[in-house]
């Protein structure tokens, strides 16, 4: 009879545990409830957490997240405004802020995954596809991007102009971000989700894209080593110019003093022989001897033919000789 009675014990018990928990249930800090009966929502949904009742076995409990929730998206495959085919990849946090609205249009969180990839994905496309590829990459207009310092010119230079220097942009990624975050919160609004944020998490090219990318990346380098090859080339063509310019001064200015120097040289043994020469009458005649054989012997040489008039002065000299050499006529020739 007691172990009977033990047994009687035990199932009320049970039976008294099993009704407990059909009547009550608990929330946490971390969830709400919507209750439902025989499917259907009743009554509001409960955030508050605590001990909390409901009718047994026609009620059930269905619980949802409270907290801050993250959606990692795949890589979606976007043609830019400028034609280059990237994937980007984004990553958003969202919560769930009607939780009746939520539970009549997704009922779960798969679906609502599912229905942020949808969304956010579609979005994501529209933003990227108004803009180009530049606008996606940069985050703020104001930051001035990093160059590499062999790409910058000496001062006073511009050959390699805009070689290597990345365009301006008037949006950037950041607005890019909020253009797709507000595109999508009224979207999501009205299954009672709240995007908090949004952010583009990767940014890779087509691989059919790459190969392009490269040879341009080529290219450009080639670009600058040939301005820079230039502006050197050019440079030493300058340095030439100038050795030219002044070798051929120094020559000029080397070639006027040796004919100053030589100008005063002459003029003043000029001066010497002049002294030399005019002291007398005898001295004058020799002066005038010597010049004039120095001039025979610069005029005449074994082939030389002058036409000359009987009364030269160039035949002066000759003229003398020859008058020497000849003999007087004999006295007795004289009286015939």
């Amino acid at each position: 009879m007691k172990l009977g009675s033990f047994f009687i014990l035990i199932f009320v018990a049970l039976v008294a545990f099993f009704a407990l928990g059909e009547i009550c249930y608990t929330v946490n800090m971390m969830e709400q409830v919507i209750i439902t009966q025989f499917g259907k929502p009743v009554g509001e949904p409960v955030v508050e957490p605590g001990l909390h009742f409901k009718q047994p076995f026609i009620q059930a409990v269905n619980r949802i997240e409270k907290r801050f929730l993250e959606w990692d998206g795949e890589p979606v495959g976007i043609p830019t405004k400028d034609k280059t085919y990237i994937h980007v990849r984004t990553f958003a946090r969202w919560r769930v802020k009607d939780p009746m609205q939520y539970f009549l249009r997704i009922r779960d969180e798969r679906s609502a995954r599912s229905r942020l990839e949808d969304i956010l994905g579609s979005e994501t496309r529209n933003a990227v596809a108004r803009h180009e590829l530049i606008e996606i990459i940069r985050t703020d207009k104001m930051r001035k991007p990093k160059q590499d310092d062999s790409l910058k010119a000496p001062a006073g230079s511009a050959i390699l102009g805009s070689v290597g220097a990345l365009p301006s942009i008037t949006v950037g990624r950041r607005k890019i971000e909020e253009e797709i975050k507000k595109a999508a919160e009224g979207k999501l609004a009205e299954f009672g989700i709240e995007l908090l944020d949004l952010r583009i998490k990767r940014v890779d090219y087509n691989p059919e894209v790459l190969e392009r990318i490269y040879q341009r990346m080529i290219s450009e380098r080639q670009q600058i080593a040939q301005a820079f090859r230039s502006e050197g080339e050019g440079a030493a063509a300058r340095i030439a110019g100038q050795k030219e310019l002044d070798l051929n001064t120094i020559q000029s200015n080397a070639y006027r003093e040796t004919q100053r120097i030589r100008g005063e040289a002459d003029a003043k043994a000029a001066e010497i022989y002049a002294r030399a020469y005019t002291q007398n009458s005898q001295a004058a005649e020799f002066y005038a001897f010597l010049k004039s054989m120095e001039t025979y012997r610069k005029v005449f040489s074994k082939d030389t033919t002058l036409l000359l008039s009987t009364d030269s002065d160039f035949l002066g000299l000759l003229k003398r000789a020859t008058a020497a050499k000849t003999p007087p006529p004999p006295a007795n020739a004289a009286k015939r």
